[in-house]
């Protein structure tokens, strides 16, 4: 038998000096590229990988998120519809640059509602692409209600059924209802319908797994288990050994490295492996996940995520 994983890191210290770790275009490297060049005004490249990312709408998604993060995309998104006025690309990226800045902790009411008016200008331009949608959607998971979250992740799921990061927030938002332990709650069975609605390749295959680690998430949030994986009987139960047999069993068969979000579930698989104490199977996992370490489920337990993922991948493969 497996030694149980060892204690992680112990400091619950939110945000510092671990933030820069966890990069949102992941293996993306024309996305990180073409943000670099972004952040020093230089439009025209991210106008061009947008054209050329086309109807991909997880990569679409993927790359525009992250655009707007860089903290000056604002100024940056306007000038180009200064160049290039009614282009749905500029006009979506400057709505989720405005859902970033509303996501602050110091945003105002005002704020948020000039960003979910952005969107909606923007879904108007384009009315198949969900990416305006699935800003509506992280806005309304921050500064709103499950309800709202739960209408905009149908107008995605309308254009792209499929849509990684819009089932990812879902399976967040349902995990917070009713913090207290059951092995039967909703969140499992929208994972699990989630997962059968979708083509035998399809990443969401491992959202089951997901929907697991974040029932852990809030329920160490409200004290119901200890935040040692180990010890809370979380991981080693007949329900956890069934998801994770079958979506590491799915990665096996499938591992989509196509995919622009890749290195996000392979790190909720590998979270996985090392709270059920199975640091072998893990280890494959660390090995193709290099070093695009995720904040979730890293933070899951209230510890810092960075030594969470280095104290486990060093559990797993033996070396820093």
């Amino acid at each position: 038998m497996s030694p149980p994983p060892p204690p992680l890191g112990r400091s619950r210290r939110r945000g510092g000096r671990f933030d820069r770790i966890f990069d949102p275009a992941l293996d993306d490297t024309e996305l990180v590229s073409v943000r670099g060049q972004f952040t020093q005004g230089r439009w025209p490249r991210a106008r061009a990988l947008l054209v050329a990312t086309g109807t991909d709408w997880d990569r679409r998604g993927h790359r525009v998120l992250a655009l707007a993060a860089v903290p000056s995309a604002t100024g940056w998104a306007r000038d180009w519809l200064l160049a290039e006025p009614g282009s749905p690309d500029a006009t979506t990226l400057l709505a989720c640059a405005a859902v970033a800045r509303a996501q602050r902790p110091e945003a105002g009411t005002g704020e948020r509602d000039r960003a979910r008016e952005a969107c909606l200008a923007a879904a108007a331009l384009d009315p198949a692409d969900p990416t305006p949608w699935l800003g509506m959607m992280a806005l309304e998971r921050t500064h709103g209600t499950q309800e709202g979250a739960a209408r905009h992740f149908e107008e995605i799921r309308a254009r792209h059924p499929e849509h990684h990061q819009a089932h990812h927030l879902m399976t967040a938002g349902i995990a917070e209802a009713r913090p207290e332990s059951d092995p039967l709650h909703e969140v499992y069975d929208f994972a699990a319908w989630a997962a059968e609605q979708a083509p035998a390749d399809s990443p969401l295959a491992v959202l089951p797994v997901v929907a697991h680690a974040e029932r852990y998430r809030v329920l160490v949030a409200a004290g119901a288990l200890p935040d040692d994986p180990a010890g809370s009987g979380h991981w080693t139960g007949r329900r956890a050994r069934q998801v994770m047999k079958a979506a590491f069993d799915w990665w096996l068969e499938w591992e989509r490295e196509d995919h622009p979000r890749h290195r996000a579930d392979l790190n909720f698989l590998a979270h996985a492996k090392i709270c059920e104490g199975r640091p072998a199977e893990a280890a494959a996992l660390f090995h193709r996940i290099g070093s695009h370490a995720t904040e979730a489920p890293w933070s899951y337990s209230g510890r810092d995520a960075y030594p969470e993922f280095l104290a486990a991948r060093t559990y797993a493969l033996g070396s820093p």
